[in-house]
Parts: C-alpha cells; structure tokens; sequence
C-alpha cells in the first residue's frame, strides 16, 4: 500500500478547510437570510450565496406557483431575460421540483431534458449543471435553486451538491418567511385603509383627508432626510420609522368614530331639525298675526264707525300688521345669517336677545318665545358652528383615537404609532389638546403633522361649514401659527421651501 505523498496531502487538507469554511459560511448565510423580510432583495441574495457557495458561474432562482403548478423567475444572474416559466415536471428544473431531489448533470448537451435554446439567445455555452429543490421545514418545495459552470473548471461533485442542498433549505425557510412578512404587512395595510374607509364613511365632506395628510407629512419627513436644517442635523427617519409615520397620520383621526354623528357633520350653529322647527314658529307666528289682524279689521267693520274714521283705523291696522310681518321677516333674516358657522357680528347677542323676548301664541299652548334660550345659545356661538360642549366631543376624537390604537399589537418598529397620532393637535405652547402638553413632549413626528393636519384643513375642497383656502392664505395662517409659538417654525420652512404641498398636485394628477 502506497503512502499518500506531501502534496495529496496538502490537497486533502485544503479541501477539508475550504469545505468547513463553506459551512461555517452557510450557518452566517442562514442568520443573514432570515432577516431580510424584502423577498426580491432576498432572492438576490440568495442566488449571490449560492454562486459563492458552489463557486459557480451562472445561478438562477426559480419559485413555485402552486395556483398555475409551475416554476417562474424573473431573475437570472447575468442573463437579460424576461420572466421564464417551467411547468412543474418538465424540463431539469421542472422535474427537481417534482421529485424534490438534486439533478447533478456533468455535461448539459449530453442529457436530453437540456434546453439548448437559451445559450443560443445569450451566446452563453452551458457545461455543468447541478440543480436543487427549496424544501421548507414542513417538506413542501417552494422554489429551486439552478447552478451553471464550476468557475474553477470541471464539473460540480457531491460535495458541492450537498452544500447547495443544505443553502436551498435555507432559502425555503427564509423566502416562507418573506412572503409571510409580505402577507402579514398587506394584511395590516388592508387593515388600516379599511378603518379610514370607516372614518370617511362617517363624514364624506372630509373623504380624502387622512390620505392627504399622510402624503403631507411622509413627504415633509423625507424632505427633512434628504437636507435637513442645523437644528435638525440629528433628525433623520428611516424606512420602518416613515412607515410608522404614515401610519399614524392615516388613523389620526380614527377615533372620529367615537363622536357623535350630528355633532360631527354638523354644518351650522343649529342642527337641521331645530332649524326646521324655528322655522316653523316664525312662519306660524307670521300667520298668527295675520289672523289677528283679519279678526281686528272684522270688528272695525261691525263698529258703527264714521267712513273716514273707519279709513283711518283702518289704515293704520293694516301699516301695524305690515309693520309686524316686516319686523318677523327681519328677524328671521338675521336668524339666518347667525346660523351661519361665521363669527357674530358685533351687537347680535342682544339682538338674538330682544328677538327672544318677543312672544307668539301657539295652538294648544300658553304664549311662548318666538327665539328658544337653547336656540339663542347656539346662535350665539362667536365663531364656527360647535357649542363649547359639542367642541369638547369633537375634540374627544384624538382620545379615542388613542385608546383604540394603543390596544392594536403594534411590532417594535411601529409602537410609537399610538403616540404620533395622540399628539397631533398638542401646541408647542401647551395650548393644545386633549392633554395640553409642552413642546418638550411632543415628538418631532407629530409636530410634522401638525402642519400637515392644518395644511390640508384650510385647503381643502369647499365644505358645508368653510370655504377651500387659497394655498398662499394657507401659508400664512400657517406662518401666524409659528410666530404665536404654537406650531414648529423649522419644520414649517422646510414644508415651503420643499414645496410640500406639490405632493398633493401629483396625488391629484394621478388618480
């Protein structure tokens, strides 16, 4: 028996170390796979690991259709290929993927499952081909992975076969993994547009805000990434954390939900139906007169009055009756106008006052005011159409919001979710609400969108109770904002000099 010489030696143990470095390899590759969650960065590196793994010249992945029963790729590493579909059982890979064993073929022109048609469209001439099944841990195959060449020359071995095999039960895990991921965030997606769908079910004049506001404030935050000011050096959002943000600028409002249906549409000082019954008074009180004034006249005629007395009284009832109806009319014009969501004019509380001491005679009911006292105080709100008590639900909406975003799972990357929303609508000078809290407390993401929220807000489409802004009107209600000290001034300059609002332009142009 011969003795191996120095140099067989020397082989052997050179092989033996470039294997264990494969293996120790392959346990790094395994961490590396399993967290990357981006199936299409993924399966890049994938085919990356498997070419160094089995020192090959050429890989392609190809990933099971279970719908359509068969393979597809769209990518091919050196190969300009558009996507390529193999059904399951037909050609190498189709079969691989069938029988979930390796096809290891020395020379391709030498088997008869080769396909020869693709070296002559690439000019690429294929010799060694090893070719393994993705079987994940529940022993389903979800992909194959196809390995052309051996760099160094010669054929793959077992060897090589093996470590392909051990890296394709990586990748199965792994891509499951990814397209889990994948599901599981479409799912969340879903979720939270439906929920907007359910705010905007509630009031269709505000459909389309918390889309705008969140395209607001991620572009604003992107702006800050891409030229940040000195201030805000420090300040940067990574991809998860715009994710976040835009998360939490599309549920804001979520907890409108919670408000009362009437108080959150409503439109002017008086709810339709209280509106609909002062109306209803005045015009009775209008015909309540006039029947006065037909039973006087009635009485006149049965006096046994001298014709020009008789003209004169009767002249003067009839300008009295005119007078009342002119008085009922101006009255009820002013009532109108109070209605409005518009600040009151200087002097109509007493005149909302006075009209509500003047009393009607309603059938089947003692005389009672013409103007109600809880119809007076609602027409006498100095600005908007919310009474203190109706301002105070709507603005109860942020707390909910809270409350139902804090018991959602949220994963690390999101958990501060609940927060951004919360504080939306705080001030920097701790005029804000609901907890009114000072600067110092409110995140620099919330801040974003609180000139976003604002923005959107006064430049939005005519509503019932305001009329859509002028973008240059908007900017300086915006500007009047940062000097009072209540909104971030940096972030404001940023969000016009960025041209922020261009985001919604585009929006627009879109859809």
């Amino acid at each position: 028996m011969t003795e191996p010489n120095i140099k067989d030696l020397e082989n052997r143990l050179d092989n033996l170390s470039r294997r264990n470095q494969k293996l120790q390899a392959l346990l790094e590759i395994g961490k590396e796979l399993g967290a990357e969650h981006n199936l299409d960065i993924l399966l890049e590196d994938i085919m990356s690991q498997a070419r160094e793994v089995v020192e090959a010249e050429r890989v392609s992945l190809f990933l099971v259709d279970k719908k359509e029963n068969c393979l597809y790729t769209k990518i091919a590493q050196d190969l300009e290929a558009s996507e390529i579909r193999i059904p399951i059982g037909k050609g190498i890979a189709g079969q691989c993927a069938e029988t979930l064993e390796p096809i290891l073929i020395k020379e391709a022109y030498d088997d008869d499952r080769f396909n020869a048609d693709i070296d002559k469209k690439t000019g690429y001439t294929t010799h060694s081909i090893l070719t393994v099944p993705m079987v994940d841990e529940e022993g389903a195959c979800n992909g194959v992975i196809q390995a052309l060449n051996k760099r160094t020359g010669g054929s793959f071995d077992h060897d090589d076969q093996e470590l392909l095999l051990a890296l394709g039960g990586q990748a199965a895990v792994a891509v499951d993994n990814a397209k889990l991921h994948g599901d599981i965030e479409q799912l969340l997606e879903g979720f939270i547009r439906a929920s907007v769908y359910a705010i905007e079910a509630r009031d269709p004049t505000t459909s389309g805000h918390s889309e705008r506001v969140a395209l607001l404030t991620t572009g604003l935050a992107e702006a800050v990434n891409r030229c940040p000011p000195k201030s805000l050096k420090a300040v940067s959002f990574s991809k998860d954390q715009l994710r976040e943000l835009r998360y939490a600028a599309l549920l804001h409002d979520f907890g409108k939900v919670g408000v009362r249906e009437p108080v959150l549409i409503k439109a002017k000082k008086l709810y339709p139906e209280q509106f609909e019954v002062l109306k209803y008074r005045f015009a009775y009180a209008k015909k309540e007169r006039e029947a006065q004034f037909w039973m006087r006249r009635c009485h006149l005629l049965e006096e046994n009055l001298a014709v020009e007395q008789l003209k004169q009284q009767l002249m003067a009832l009839e300008a009295q009756f005119e007078q009342g109806q002119k008085e009922l009319d101006g009255f009820w014009a002013f009532i109108e106008k109070c209605n409005e969501p518009t600040v009151l004019e200087s002097g109509g509380f007493e005149k909302l006052q006075a009209i509500s001491e003047v009393k009607v005679d309603m059938p089947h009911q003692h005389s009672c005011a013409l103007l109600h006292k809880d119809e007076m105080d609602c027409l006498s709100i100095p600005r908007g159409s919310l009474n203190q008590e109706e301002r105070v639900e709507i603005e109860s909406h942020v707390t909910h919001t809270f409350h139902f975003l804090r018991r959602i799972p949220w994963t690390n990357s999101l958990k501060d979710v609940p927060e951004i929303a919360f504080t939306h609508h705080e001030k920097l000078d701790g005029s804000g609400y609901p907890r009114g809290v000072p600067a110092e407390e409110i995140p620099v993401q919330a801040r974003m969108m609180t000139i976003a929220d604002i923005y959107d807000a006064l430049t939005a489409m005519d509503r019932p109770y305001k009329k859509a802004m002028p973008h240059g009107r908007a900017l300086d209600i915006l500007g009047m904002e940062a000097k009072a000290g209540k909104i971030d001034p940096i972030l404001l300059d940023v969000f016009i000099e960025a041209n922020i609002h261009q985001h919604l332009q585009k929006m627009e142009a879109n859809s």
